[in-house]
């Protein structure tokens, strides 16, 4: 194998060749000239990408391995790593974007010789986008590999000594300092130049900007618990939110230049979903992921003679060109890069329950204007330190966790708050908006207070926790799905696919630009009757929810749907079952069935709002709810799911979830057609003459079938649906079975729909009767 060759884990290859990782156990095991590991460990060994993308052609496994996954593959076997590697070809897109004859001139000579030459040319357009160089290393005779390199005094409660080396050659110390990205040296760049060279390729066809968003969004995708993300649907929300009112029907070149500030940038969502021209300022305390934001903003940016990428384009296409994005390494309370700043604008999702914030060094700092936050109150001191670093009537919008509105703790600075007019809104999202997903998080709105002005005498508080899924819909019944609770009272709207954002982001917004009372969703409350003993801001204590079923007046309707649904079920009531000896039948596999050219498999990619269709996630089959129809939201799915082509379902199509054990299966009929196929999901499309849709899903369900077919993990269980067994029948015979398994289908729809108005009408009894609005007799 050649010398810094892409190596792939097991997982990588499941993902090239659209199957389970169990799959790729089972060839391991069963074919000996399958590839041997190159490298990693005994328990998750990594194997040449060549020689594996070789041998799944030979088996007719793989017909071509799409570029953006060759690229990806390339980014995570890369020797020096998945972060220096993004770091690299952040670089050279830059390169390509804003100097394409010079890359292609580049690109022509020899990986040995462009290696040698690069390092001048991406240091022309990194001193461009975002400065020259800290402490004056330029080009390739940087001493430091490609990254980000700052230096200062140690400060106290820093864990690292300064100068110290950081993964991925990052140099770092406590004071803040530029985060330009310094240019790799032409022996960094030599393993690299295979990969930049693809990513050109890749940039080619979908621009540099998202080609970097496709590879970032990918490594954000593999390593969740490493990073904390801000969803890209939050990031426009927030940034809406924080837009002047009075400048909305502006014409985009009549609007300055503002500044916009993230002090805990994070991956740089935030300051990527702000539209139009800005200078936009960043702080981070990871070096490294300060220069992949750093990148990421500058490739969002406008670039020589084109309009800014993705969310920052002017709204009328106008081509004016903005700062560049300054970003800053370091600790934000301890270590702030920007004291002198008055920014116009404030965006935060800043780190919760931290409990070594600067507490005790910090207790005499002037930021605290409104009180010395508490051990315990990490979430006020960054508050506090957005409102310091905004200008006289400036606007700030933070993502907080729902405890800070409450916490006894940090009742005196929300008074003080309060008092002085500086928090505006606090407004319940529910939960699944952003990481942690369980729980509703709190934006807080917050305006610095203008000199001799009169403090606002209210607040607004709103609820959004309900608008988490569509509406229930009131036509569905036997055999259509419903769109509301599904059997057992869960709500469909409660995971992140199933996210209803512009639902929620209408009620925010709306909420906020009419500062109006709406039942159930927001109410402006004076400061006076805030100002108690607890000074507790929850939105959810001062809005009492609408009850279900729309309240008294509308039990009675579901109660009569209730009873013609239950009648219409009782007639779809299987038949008493005629109990038979086991019978062995010749069997086959879905497998065997697909290199026959019986049935094509497809694994899903599309996550709602990153296609033009709906799509039918692994939630919808199993709940036998319609597609999630959410409109495009502009940005990468996570992951890059949004680069891929989605794979759109035709009736007949059989469809089922390949993760947690149970058994499901759904045939698409007419309505469903034209959606697109969700991540977690597997596509089974048989050919009409040679299976039955209905036969087949039928026996997909058997739950010996399934047992057969999974393998499990230590929290879950992974479905390999090419070891699915079925029966070998006539045509004619499988039509009989099949038509049996579409009357259970239609009763099981059925049941979904009485449980879902049962549910309806049982919660809307104890509303009632608990609430005065329905007498017990």
């Amino acid at each position: 194998m050649p010398e810094n060759a892409t190596e792939v884990t097991a997982a990588g290859i499941a993902r090239l060749a659209g199957v389970g990782r169990a799959a790729v156990s089972n060839w391991r095991r069963r074919y000996a000239d399958f590839p041997q590991p190159v490298g990693g460990t005994g328990t998750s060994p990594s194997f040449a990408l060549a020689e594996v993308e070789q041998w799944l052609r030979d088996q007719g496994k793989l017909a071509e391995v799409p570029l953006r996954e060759r690229v990806w593959q390339a980014v995570a076997g890369h020797p020096a790593g998945a972060g220096r590697a993004l770091i690299h070809v952040g670089c050279a897109l830059l390169l390509v974007r804003d100097r394409p004859t010079a890359w292609l001139e580049l690109a022509a000579a020899p990986d040995e010789r462009m290696a040698a030459l690069l390092p001048q040319a991406m240091e022309h357009v990194l001193t461009a986008r975002l400065g020259p160089a800290a402490d004056g290393v330029h080009g390739a005779s940087a001493p430091e590999p490609a990254g980000v390199h700052t230096a200062g005094a140690q400060e106290p409660g820093d864990d690292h000594t300064a100068g110290a080396q950081e993964p991925g050659g990052v140099h770092t110390a406590s004071a803040p300092q530029s985060a330009r990205v310094h240019t790799p040296t032409a022996q960094d760049l030599l393993p690299s130049v295979p990969l930049l060279r693809a990513a050109a390729e890749l940039a080619a066809g979908i621009g540099a900007g998202q080609a970097f968003e496709f590879l970032l969004g990918r490594q954000l995708d593999a390593n969740p618990r490493q990073y904390t993300l801000t969803p890209p649907q939050l990031a426009e929300l927030m940034v809406d939110l924080a837009e002047p009112p009075k400048d909305a029907d502006r014409a985009a070149r009549e609007q300055p230049v503002r500044s916009v500030l993230d002090p805990a940038a994070g991956t740089g969502a935030l300051l990527r979903a702000v539209g139009g021209p800005a200078a936009l300022y960043a702080q981070e305390a990871d070096p490294a992921l300060a220069a992949l934001t750093a990148l990421r903003l500058a490739l969002a940016a406008e670039g020589p003679g084109r309009a800014a990428e993705g969310p920052r384009r002017a709204a009328d296409g106008a081509h004016r060109a903005a700062p560049g994005p300054t970003v800053r390494t370091g600790d934000t309370l301890r270590a702030d890069a920007f004291p002198e700043l008055a920014a116009d604008t404030v965006l935060c999702h800043p780190p919760f329950n931290e409990r070594n914030w600067g507490h005790d060094e910090l207790a005499y700092d002037p930021r605290w204007e409104y009180g010395l936050p508490a051990r315990t109150e990490s979430e006020l001191a960054w508050v506090q330190h957005v409102l310091a670093r905004l200008r006289d009537g400036g606007t700030a919008v933070l993502l907080m966790p729902p405890a800070a509105a409450s916490r006894r703790s940090g009742r005196r600075i929300r008074a003080g708050l309060l008092r002085r007019g500086a928090l505006r809104a606090v407004i319940a999202l529910p939960a699944g908006a952003a990481p942690p997903y369980g729980i509703p998080l709190h934006l807080w709105i917050l305006c610095k207070p203008e000199p001799g002005t009169r403090p606002a005498a209210d607040l607004l508080l709103a609820d959004t926790s309900d608008l988490s899924g569509p509406a229930p819909d009131a036509s569905a019944g036997p055999g259509r799905p419903p769109g509301g609770k599904a059997a057992g009272g869960k709500t469909p709207g409660g995971g992140r696919e199933r996210f209803d954002w512009p639902a929620v982001r209408s009620a925010v917004l709306d909420a906020w630009r009419d500062r109006a009372d709406v039942e159930g969703v927001s109410r402006v409350v004076p400061v006076i009757e805030l100002l108690d003993d607890d000074v507790d801001l929850a939105p959810a204590r001062h809005l009492p929810r609408p009850a279900s079923g729309g309240g008294a007046s509308g039990l009675g309707e579901i109660r009569e749907r209730l009873t013609e649904t239950l009648r219409l079920t009782t007639g779809l009531v299987p038949p008493a079952a005629s109990p038979a000896e086991p019978a062995h039948r010749p069997l086959t596999t879905v497998g065997e069935l697909a290199r026959a050219g019986a049935l094509f498999l497809h694994s899903g990619t599309a996550v709602p709002g990153s296609a033009v269709a709906p799509v039918l996630t692994e939630h919808d089959v199993l709940t036998g709810a319609a597609p999630t129809a959410l409109p495009p939201t502009g940005q990468e799915a996570p992951g890059g799911a949004a680069a891929d082509d989605p794979v759109l379902l035709e009736p007949g199509d059989v469809v089922v979830p390949v993760l947690g054990g149970g058994t499901a299966a759904r045939v698409v009929d007419a309505a469903t057609a034209g959606a697109a196929l969700g991540r977690n999901l597997q596509l089974l499309r048989p050919a009409p003459a040679a299976v039955d849709p209905w036969f087949l899903a039928g026996f997909l369900r058997g739950t010996a079938n399934h047992r057969q077919a999974s393998s499990y993990a230590s929290t879950a269980a992974r479905l390999d649906a090419r070891r699915l067994q079925l029966p070998r029948m006539p045509l004619a015979e499988q039509q009989r079975y099949g038509e049996r398994f579409r009357e259970l289908a239609a009763f099981e729809d059925a049941l979904r729909t009485a449980g879902r108005l049962g549910g309806q009408l049982v919660q809307g009894m104890y509303d009632g009767l608990t609430d005065g609005t329905v007498t017990p007799g």
